[in-house]
């Protein structure tokens, strides 16, 4: 079993920053794809960014430029720098690890931008 568990939601005002972490544990295997998505109310989840193991990523247009992920292997844990946020960056930020066909959620993190 994986658990994750995030940190780093809040309120801020547009155009500032946050950082968004998930700390993953339990049975973590080297070859694993982590993610960050985020939901609004009555819209599906999306994806916002995506780092494979080997440092490859993937992010959603309406971040590109403004948002990265990193990620720190020996602590199994994935970082989402948000900068220039706008208000309808305001979601519930959800991460997310994908290893041998398994997928696996965190509980989900709040942030709020206000305008």
């Amino acid at each position: 079993q994986v658990q994750l568990v995030e940190s780093g939601g809040g309120l801020v005002q547009a155009g500032g920053s946050l950082r968004l972490s998930c700390a993953a544990s339990g049975s973590i295997f080297s070859i694993n794809v982590m993610a960050w998505y985020r939901q609004t109310p009555g819209k599906q989840r999306e994806l916002v960014a995506l780092l494979t193991r080997t440092g490859s990523t993937n992010y959603a247009d309406s971040v590109r430029g403004r948002f990265a992920i990193s990620r720190d292997n020996a602590k199994n844990t994935v970082y989402l720098q948000m900068n220039s946020l706008k208000p309808e960056d305001t979601a519930v930020y959800y991460c997310n690890l994908r290893q041998y066909g398994d997928v696996y959620w965190g509980q989900g993190t709040r942030v709020t931008v206000s305008s």
